[in-house]
Protein backbone atom coordinates (compact mmCIF):
# COMPACT_ATOMS: atom_id res chain seq x y z
CA UNK A 1 0.00 0.00 0.00
CA UNK A 2 2.93 2.29 1.04
CA UNK A 3 3.75 2.56 -2.79
CA UNK A 4 0.14 3.62 -4.18
CA UNK A 5 -0.43 7.17 -4.24
CA UNK A 6 -2.40 8.73 -1.33
CA UNK A 7 -5.42 9.55 -2.93
CA UNK A 8 -5.56 5.94 -4.25
CA UNK A 9 -4.89 4.79 -0.58
CA UNK A 10 -7.50 6.96 0.73
CA UNK A 11 -10.50 6.45 -1.57
CA UNK A 12 -13.32 5.87 0.56
CA UNK A 13 -14.21 2.26 1.20
CA UNK A 14 -17.93 2.88 2.67
CA UNK A 15 -20.67 5.35 1.41
CA UNK A 16 -20.60 6.81 4.88
CA UNK A 17 -16.48 7.49 4.44
CA UNK A 18 -17.82 9.27 1.11
CA UNK A 19 -17.24 12.63 1.31
CA UNK A 20 -19.79 15.00 -0.90
CA UNK A 21 -22.39 14.24 -3.74
CA UNK A 22 -25.22 14.55 -1.43
CA UNK A 23 -27.68 15.20 -3.92
CA UNK A 24 -27.13 11.68 -5.05
CA UNK A 25 -26.24 10.11 -2.01
CA UNK A 26 -27.02 11.52 0.60
CA UNK A 27 -29.97 9.91 2.72
CA UNK A 28 -32.83 8.42 1.05
CA UNK A 29 -30.97 9.80 -2.02
CA UNK A 30 -31.40 7.44 -5.25
CA UNK A 31 -28.15 6.16 -5.60
CA UNK A 32 -27.53 4.98 -1.97
CA UNK A 33 -30.64 3.22 -1.94
CA UNK A 34 -29.49 1.83 -5.02
CA UNK A 35 -26.08 0.82 -3.53
CA UNK A 36 -27.17 -0.40 -0.39
CA UNK A 37 -29.95 -2.55 -1.18
CA UNK A 38 -27.75 -3.72 -3.93
CA UNK A 39 -30.55 -3.24 -6.71
CA UNK A 40 -28.45 -1.68 -9.14
CA UNK A 41 -29.68 -0.75 -12.51
CA UNK A 42 -27.61 0.41 -15.29
CA UNK A 43 -26.14 3.67 -14.28
CA UNK A 44 -23.60 6.57 -15.79
CA UNK A 45 -21.00 8.66 -13.67
CA UNK A 46 -20.97 12.29 -15.65
CA UNK A 47 -18.59 14.73 -13.83
CA UNK A 48 -15.00 16.48 -13.77
CA UNK A 49 -11.94 14.55 -12.68
CA UNK A 50 -11.41 14.03 -8.89
CA UNK A 51 -15.30 14.46 -7.90
CA UNK A 52 -15.98 10.88 -7.08
CA UNK A 53 -16.68 8.86 -9.94
CA UNK A 54 -14.06 5.99 -9.74
CA UNK A 55 -14.58 6.01 -5.91
CA UNK A 56 -18.09 5.00 -6.22
CA UNK A 57 -17.78 2.36 -8.43
CA UNK A 58 -15.19 1.06 -5.76
CA UNK A 59 -17.75 0.88 -3.02
CA UNK A 60 -20.14 -0.67 -5.21
CA UNK A 61 -17.29 -2.78 -5.68
CA UNK A 62 -17.20 -3.37 -2.20
CA UNK A 63 -20.75 -4.11 -1.30
CA UNK A 64 -22.28 -6.24 -4.26
CA UNK A 65 -23.03 -9.59 -4.13
CA UNK A 66 -22.74 -9.66 -8.31
CA UNK A 67 -19.20 -10.26 -9.94
CA UNK A 68 -17.01 -7.29 -10.34
CA UNK A 69 -14.85 -5.97 -13.38
CA UNK A 70 -13.47 -2.86 -14.39
CA UNK A 71 -12.20 -1.91 -17.36
CA UNK A 72 -10.72 1.34 -19.30
CA UNK A 73 -12.53 2.34 -22.67
CA UNK A 74 -8.99 3.17 -23.72
CA UNK A 75 -7.65 -0.41 -23.53
CA UNK A 76 -10.66 -3.11 -23.89
CA UNK A 77 -12.71 -3.45 -27.01
CA UNK A 78 -15.84 -5.92 -27.69
CA UNK A 79 -13.57 -8.94 -27.46
CA UNK A 80 -13.25 -7.90 -23.77
CA UNK A 81 -17.06 -7.38 -23.53
CA UNK A 82 -17.94 -11.09 -24.96
CA UNK A 83 -15.33 -12.53 -22.52
CA UNK A 84 -17.19 -10.90 -19.37
CA UNK A 85 -20.30 -11.92 -21.06
CA UNK A 86 -19.17 -15.70 -21.22
CA UNK A 87 -17.68 -15.65 -17.71
CA UNK A 88 -21.09 -14.07 -16.25
CA UNK A 89 -22.96 -17.05 -18.11
CA UNK A 90 -20.60 -19.85 -16.50
CA UNK A 91 -22.40 -20.15 -13.04
CA UNK A 92 -19.59 -22.42 -11.73
CA UNK A 93 -17.43 -19.06 -12.18
CA UNK A 94 -20.36 -16.55 -11.15
CA UNK A 95 -23.21 -18.23 -9.12
CA UNK A 96 -25.17 -15.25 -9.44
CA UNK A 97 -25.55 -14.85 -13.51
CA UNK A 98 -24.85 -11.08 -13.22
CA UNK A 99 -21.78 -9.02 -13.27
CA UNK A 100 -21.37 -5.59 -12.55
CA UNK A 101 -19.31 -3.76 -14.82
CA UNK A 102 -17.33 -0.82 -14.14
CA UNK A 103 -16.40 1.34 -18.01
CA UNK A 104 -14.37 4.08 -16.88
CA UNK A 105 -14.07 6.85 -19.75
CA UNK A 106 -17.39 5.44 -21.77
CA UNK A 107 -17.07 8.31 -24.29
CA UNK A 108 -13.94 6.86 -25.71
CA UNK A 109 -15.55 3.74 -26.68
CA UNK A 110 -17.43 4.05 -30.37
CA UNK A 111 -20.99 3.70 -31.64
CA UNK A 112 -20.23 -0.03 -32.51
CA UNK A 113 -18.33 -0.79 -29.08
CA UNK A 114 -20.94 0.69 -27.12
CA UNK A 115 -24.08 -1.20 -29.14
CA UNK A 116 -22.19 -4.40 -28.12
CA UNK A 117 -23.52 -3.55 -24.65
CA UNK A 118 -27.26 -3.38 -24.94
CA UNK A 119 -28.69 -6.61 -25.75
CA UNK A 120 -26.50 -8.13 -22.18
CA UNK A 121 -27.52 -4.73 -19.96
CA UNK A 122 -31.22 -5.20 -21.93
CA UNK A 123 -31.40 -9.08 -20.46
CA UNK A 124 -29.63 -8.03 -17.08
CA UNK A 125 -26.78 -10.27 -17.37
CA UNK A 126 -24.46 -6.78 -17.07
CA UNK A 127 -25.13 -3.97 -14.94
CA UNK A 128 -23.43 -1.27 -16.19
CA UNK A 129 -21.61 1.46 -14.38
CA UNK A 130 -19.83 4.22 -16.75
CA UNK A 131 -17.88 7.31 -16.13
CA UNK A 132 -16.92 10.16 -18.18
CA UNK A 133 -15.71 13.82 -17.78
CA UNK A 134 -17.82 14.45 -20.78
CA UNK A 135 -21.60 15.31 -21.41
CA UNK A 136 -22.81 11.68 -22.17
CA UNK A 137 -26.24 13.31 -23.87
CA UNK A 138 -23.31 14.10 -26.74
CA UNK A 139 -20.48 11.33 -26.24
CA UNK A 140 -22.95 8.15 -25.13
CA UNK A 141 -25.53 6.52 -27.43
CA UNK A 142 -29.18 7.13 -26.76
CA UNK A 143 -30.45 3.44 -26.63
CA UNK A 144 -27.60 3.35 -24.26
CA UNK A 145 -28.77 6.57 -22.34
CA UNK A 146 -32.33 5.13 -22.28
CA UNK A 147 -31.50 2.06 -20.25
CA UNK A 148 -28.89 4.28 -17.71
CA UNK A 149 -29.64 6.25 -15.36
CA UNK A 150 -27.14 9.22 -15.11
CA UNK A 151 -25.98 11.21 -12.25
CA UNK A 152 -24.52 14.42 -12.32
CA UNK A 153 -21.32 14.63 -9.95
CA UNK A 154 -20.40 18.58 -9.33
CA UNK A 155 -17.01 19.76 -8.17
CA UNK A 156 -16.61 19.37 -4.72
CA UNK A 157 -16.69 22.23 -2.41
CA UNK A 158 -13.44 23.55 -0.82
CA UNK A 159 -15.09 22.33 2.48
CA UNK A 160 -15.56 18.95 0.86
CA UNK A 161 -11.54 18.64 0.10
CA UNK A 162 -10.75 20.31 3.62
CA UNK A 163 -12.33 17.20 5.24
CA UNK A 164 -10.85 15.03 2.63
CA UNK A 165 -7.29 16.76 3.56
CA UNK A 166 -8.34 16.15 7.31
CA UNK A 167 -8.92 12.85 7.09
CA UNK A 168 -5.65 11.62 5.16
CA UNK A 169 -3.29 13.13 7.58
CA UNK A 170 -5.09 11.83 10.88
CA UNK A 171 -5.82 8.20 9.05
CA UNK A 172 -3.02 5.78 10.66
CA UNK A 173 -4.04 2.73 7.95
CA UNK A 174 -3.56 4.47 4.65
CA UNK A 175 -3.25 8.11 5.27
CA UNK A 176 -0.06 10.39 7.87
CA UNK A 177 -1.64 9.40 11.12
CA UNK A 178 1.83 8.12 12.02
CA UNK A 179 3.71 10.99 10.90
CA UNK A 180 4.39 14.13 12.86
CA UNK A 181 2.94 17.00 10.18
CA UNK A 182 2.75 20.28 11.44
CA UNK A 183 -0.18 22.47 9.09
CA UNK A 184 -2.14 25.29 9.58
CA UNK A 185 -5.19 25.16 9.41
CA UNK A 186 -5.24 28.19 7.40
CA UNK A 187 -3.16 26.71 4.98
CA UNK A 188 -4.36 23.97 4.94
CA UNK A 189 -7.92 25.84 3.58
CA UNK A 190 -5.87 27.74 1.45
CA UNK A 191 -5.07 24.14 -0.45
CA UNK A 192 -8.53 23.04 -0.30
CA UNK A 193 -9.68 26.33 -2.22
CA UNK A 194 -6.41 26.29 -4.64
CA UNK A 195 -7.55 22.66 -6.23
CA UNK A 196 -10.65 23.46 -7.93
CA UNK A 197 -12.77 21.04 -6.75
CA UNK A 198 -10.58 18.16 -7.71
CA UNK A 199 -9.86 16.05 -4.43
CA UNK A 200 -7.16 14.02 -6.32
CA UNK A 201 -5.10 17.71 -7.25
CA UNK A 202 -5.53 18.52 -3.62
CA UNK A 203 -4.27 14.69 -2.04
CA UNK A 204 -1.35 14.84 -4.92
CA UNK A 205 -0.01 18.01 -3.23
CA UNK A 206 -0.19 16.95 -0.12
CA UNK A 207 1.59 14.21 -0.88
CA UNK A 208 4.75 15.73 -2.82
CA UNK A 209 4.57 18.33 0.22
CA UNK A 210 5.04 15.84 3.03
CA UNK A 211 7.43 13.40 0.59
CA UNK A 212 10.14 16.21 -0.45
CA UNK A 213 9.99 18.32 3.02
CA UNK A 214 12.65 17.44 5.46
CA UNK A 215 11.94 17.28 8.98
CA UNK A 216 13.18 19.79 11.26
CA UNK A 217 15.41 19.22 14.46
CA UNK A 218 12.61 17.74 16.21
CA UNK A 219 11.36 15.52 13.69
CA UNK A 220 8.51 17.24 12.90
CA UNK A 221 7.20 17.81 9.08
CA UNK A 222 6.08 21.52 8.34
CA UNK A 223 4.33 21.70 6.00
CA UNK A 224 4.34 25.71 5.19
CA UNK A 225 2.06 27.57 1.95
CA UNK A 226 5.16 28.30 0.62
CA UNK A 227 5.24 24.38 0.03
CA UNK A 228 2.62 23.66 -0.97
CA UNK A 229 2.61 26.50 -3.84
CA UNK A 230 5.76 24.81 -4.88
CA UNK A 231 4.33 21.27 -5.09
CA UNK A 232 1.24 23.18 -6.86
CA UNK A 233 2.72 25.82 -8.52
CA UNK A 234 -0.15 27.80 -9.45
CA UNK A 235 -3.71 26.93 -8.81
CA UNK A 236 -5.25 24.13 -10.87
CA UNK A 237 -7.67 25.29 -13.27
CA UNK A 238 -10.29 22.98 -14.36
CA UNK A 239 -10.55 23.66 -18.01
CA UNK A 240 -10.35 21.07 -20.94
CA UNK A 241 -10.32 23.01 -24.07
CA UNK A 242 -11.31 20.33 -26.36
CA UNK A 243 -14.53 19.14 -24.20
CA UNK A 244 -17.12 20.49 -21.75
CA UNK A 245 -15.59 22.90 -20.33
CA UNK A 246 -14.88 24.72 -23.37
CA UNK A 247 -18.47 24.80 -24.42
CA UNK A 248 -19.22 25.81 -20.66
CA UNK A 249 -16.89 28.42 -20.19
CA UNK A 250 -17.67 30.32 -24.05
CA UNK A 251 -21.11 29.99 -23.19
CA UNK A 252 -20.48 32.27 -19.92
CA UNK A 253 -18.37 34.62 -22.10
CA UNK A 254 -20.89 34.96 -24.66
CA UNK A 255 -23.78 35.44 -21.55
CA UNK A 256 -21.52 37.75 -19.88
CA UNK A 257 -20.88 39.80 -22.67
CA UNK A 258 -24.38 40.05 -23.46
CA UNK A 259 -25.35 40.46 -20.02
CA UNK A 260 -23.65 43.66 -20.03
CA UNK A 261 -20.97 42.39 -17.51
CA UNK A 262 -17.49 43.66 -18.02
CA UNK A 263 -15.90 41.23 -14.87
CA UNK A 264 -17.73 38.14 -16.09
CA UNK A 265 -16.47 38.97 -19.72
CA UNK A 266 -12.77 39.38 -18.60
CA UNK A 267 -13.37 36.82 -16.11
CA UNK A 268 -14.46 34.15 -18.72
CA UNK A 269 -11.99 35.63 -21.31
CA UNK A 270 -9.12 35.09 -19.02
CA UNK A 271 -9.96 31.87 -18.48
CA UNK A 272 -9.80 30.77 -21.65
CA UNK A 273 -6.49 32.47 -22.26
CA UNK A 274 -5.06 30.84 -19.97
CA UNK A 275 -5.97 27.59 -20.87
CA UNK A 276 -4.80 27.98 -24.36
CA UNK A 277 -8.00 28.54 -26.08
CA UNK A 278 -7.86 29.62 -29.87
CA UNK A 279 -7.45 33.51 -30.01
CA UNK A 280 -8.92 33.46 -32.85
CA UNK A 281 -11.98 31.74 -32.57
CA UNK A 282 -12.26 34.21 -29.02
CA UNK A 283 -12.22 37.32 -31.46
CA UNK A 284 -14.68 35.72 -33.41
CA UNK A 285 -17.03 35.15 -30.67
CA UNK A 286 -16.42 39.04 -29.84
CA UNK A 287 -17.67 39.88 -32.78
CA UNK A 288 -20.62 37.80 -33.18
CA UNK A 289 -21.54 39.18 -30.06
CA UNK A 290 -21.32 42.60 -31.57
CA UNK A 291 -23.24 41.97 -34.70
CA UNK A 292 -26.06 39.97 -32.57
CA UNK A 293 -26.40 41.58 -29.17
CA UNK A 294 -25.02 45.14 -29.64
CA UNK A 295 -26.37 45.32 -32.81
CA UNK A 296 -27.28 49.42 -34.24
CA UNK A 297 -27.89 49.90 -30.53
CA UNK A 298 -24.15 50.79 -30.97
CA UNK A 299 -22.89 50.30 -34.62
CA UNK A 300 -18.87 51.45 -33.66
CA UNK A 301 -18.92 47.68 -31.03
CA UNK A 302 -18.85 45.99 -34.59
CA UNK A 303 -15.88 48.15 -35.99
CA UNK A 304 -14.30 47.58 -32.73
CA UNK A 305 -14.61 43.88 -32.69
CA UNK A 306 -13.63 43.64 -36.18
CA UNK A 307 -10.61 45.78 -35.67
CA UNK A 308 -9.64 43.80 -32.90
CA UNK A 309 -9.77 39.96 -34.49
CA UNK A 310 -7.39 42.01 -37.21
CA UNK A 311 -5.11 42.96 -34.46
CA UNK A 312 -5.15 39.46 -32.71
CA UNK A 313 -3.97 37.99 -36.24
CA UNK A 314 -1.33 40.70 -37.00
CA UNK A 315 0.28 40.58 -33.03
CA UNK A 316 -0.50 37.19 -31.31
CA UNK A 317 0.23 36.22 -27.70
CA UNK A 318 0.73 37.18 -25.13
CA UNK A 319 -0.05 40.67 -26.38
CA UNK A 320 -3.29 39.57 -27.71
CA UNK A 321 -4.81 39.56 -24.24
CA UNK A 322 -4.92 42.89 -23.78
CA UNK A 323 -6.60 43.40 -27.62
CA UNK A 324 -9.40 40.73 -26.23
CA UNK A 325 -9.86 42.21 -23.21
CA UNK A 326 -10.54 45.64 -24.60
CA UNK A 327 -12.60 44.35 -27.38
CA UNK A 328 -14.98 42.24 -25.35
CA UNK A 329 -15.16 44.82 -22.36
CA UNK A 330 -16.58 47.53 -24.58
CA UNK A 331 -18.71 44.70 -25.96
CA UNK A 332 -19.76 44.48 -22.36
CA UNK A 333 -20.58 47.92 -21.44
CA UNK A 334 -22.25 48.63 -24.89
CA UNK A 335 -26.18 49.10 -25.26
CA UNK A 336 -27.34 46.21 -26.29
CA UNK A 337 -29.92 45.71 -28.93
CA UNK A 338 -30.79 42.29 -30.91
CA UNK A 339 -33.43 43.70 -33.20
CA UNK A 340 -31.51 42.78 -36.48
CA UNK A 341 -30.55 39.50 -35.45
CA UNK A 342 -34.71 38.88 -34.84
CA UNK A 343 -35.69 40.51 -37.84
CA UNK A 344 -33.39 38.23 -39.95
CA UNK A 345 -34.20 35.18 -37.65
CA UNK A 346 -37.66 36.08 -38.28
CA UNK A 347 -37.28 36.52 -42.06
CA UNK A 348 -35.42 33.04 -42.47
CA UNK A 349 -38.46 31.72 -40.49
CA UNK A 350 -41.16 33.03 -42.80
CA UNK A 351 -39.33 31.69 -45.62
CA UNK A 352 -38.54 28.17 -44.24
CA UNK A 353 -42.64 28.13 -43.59
CA UNK A 354 -44.68 30.53 -45.23
CA UNK A 355 -45.56 31.60 -49.02
CA UNK A 356 -43.71 34.72 -49.11
CA UNK A 357 -44.55 35.74 -52.79
CA UNK A 358 -42.67 36.75 -55.58
CA UNK A 359 -40.68 40.23 -55.74
CA UNK A 360 -42.65 42.94 -56.58
CA UNK A 361 -42.37 44.61 -60.64
CA UNK A 362 -41.33 47.81 -59.88
CA UNK A 363 -38.43 46.39 -57.88
CA UNK A 364 -37.29 44.15 -60.12
CA UNK A 365 -34.19 45.29 -62.29
CA UNK A 366 -34.17 46.20 -66.19
CA UNK A 367 -30.59 46.17 -67.44
CA UNK A 368 -32.32 45.50 -71.17
CA UNK A 369 -35.33 48.34 -71.80
CA UNK A 370 -37.08 45.99 -73.58
CA UNK A 371 -38.20 44.51 -69.95
CA UNK A 372 -39.73 47.22 -69.16
CA UNK A 373 -42.71 46.14 -71.54
CA UNK A 374 -43.10 43.26 -69.48
CA UNK A 375 -43.59 45.54 -66.37
CA UNK A 376 -40.15 45.09 -65.37
CA UNK A 377 -39.15 48.25 -62.77
CA UNK A 378 -41.92 49.92 -64.13
CA UNK A 379 -43.18 52.67 -61.32
CA UNK A 380 -40.56 52.81 -59.51
CA UNK A 381 -40.06 55.70 -57.20
CA UNK A 382 -36.76 56.53 -56.32
CA UNK A 383 -36.35 57.96 -53.30
CA UNK A 384 -33.65 60.80 -53.96
CA UNK A 385 -36.04 62.32 -56.00
CA UNK A 386 -38.36 63.30 -53.14
CA UNK A 387 -38.17 65.17 -50.02
CA UNK A 388 -35.98 64.15 -47.26
CA UNK A 389 -35.43 61.53 -49.46
CA UNK A 390 -37.95 59.30 -48.95
CA UNK A 391 -40.54 58.14 -50.66
CA UNK A 392 -43.79 55.32 -49.21
CA UNK A 393 -43.44 52.73 -51.73
CA UNK A 394 -44.20 49.08 -51.01
CA UNK A 395 -40.81 46.89 -51.24
CA UNK A 396 -42.24 43.27 -49.58
CA UNK A 397 -44.17 41.00 -52.21
CA UNK A 398 -47.98 41.34 -52.11
CA UNK A 399 -48.78 38.46 -49.67
CA UNK A 400 -46.50 39.61 -46.93
CA UNK A 401 -46.89 43.12 -47.88
CA UNK A 402 -48.00 44.16 -43.82
CA UNK A 403 -44.81 42.08 -42.41
CA UNK A 404 -42.77 44.19 -40.24
CA UNK A 405 -39.38 42.24 -39.68
CA UNK A 406 -37.10 45.43 -37.69
CA UNK A 407 -38.44 46.75 -34.70
CA UNK A 408 -36.00 49.19 -33.27
CA UNK A 409 -35.60 49.84 -29.48
CA UNK A 410 -34.86 52.48 -28.22
CA UNK A 411 -31.61 51.69 -26.64
CA UNK A 412 -28.74 53.60 -27.53
CA UNK A 413 -28.00 54.79 -31.17
CA UNK A 414 -30.67 52.73 -31.79
CA UNK A 415 -32.88 55.56 -30.40
CA UNK A 416 -32.55 57.84 -33.20
CA UNK A 417 -33.34 55.33 -35.39
CA UNK A 418 -36.67 54.45 -33.72
CA UNK A 419 -36.98 58.43 -33.73
CA UNK A 420 -36.53 58.67 -37.52
CA UNK A 421 -38.74 56.03 -38.33
CA UNK A 422 -41.43 57.83 -36.19
CA UNK A 423 -41.28 60.79 -38.16
CA UNK A 424 -41.11 59.09 -41.56
CA UNK A 425 -44.14 57.39 -40.62
CA UNK A 426 -45.85 60.55 -39.67
CA UNK A 427 -44.34 62.84 -42.79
Amino acid sequence: MKNEPLAYRMSPRTLDEFVGQLHIVGEKKLLRRMIEADNLHSIIFFGPPGTGKTALARIIANMTKSAFVSLNAVTCGIADIKQIVADTKNLFLNPSGRTVLFLDEIHRFNKAQQDSLLPHIENGTIVLIGATTENPYFEVNKSLLSRSTVFMLNPLTKEDIYTILKNALNDKERGYGNYDIEISEETLKRLASSSSGDARIALNALELAVLTTKCDKSGKTVITNQVLKECMQNNAIRFDKDGEDHYDNISAFIKSMRGSSPDGALFYLGKALIAGEDINFLARRIVICAAEDVGLANPNALVVAQSAAEAVRMIGMPEASLILAEAAVYVAVSAKSNSCYAGISAVFDDLKNIETGETPMWLRNAPVAEMKQHGYSVGYKYAHDYEGNYVEQQYLPDIIKDKIYYKPTDNGEEGKLTEWMKKRKQS
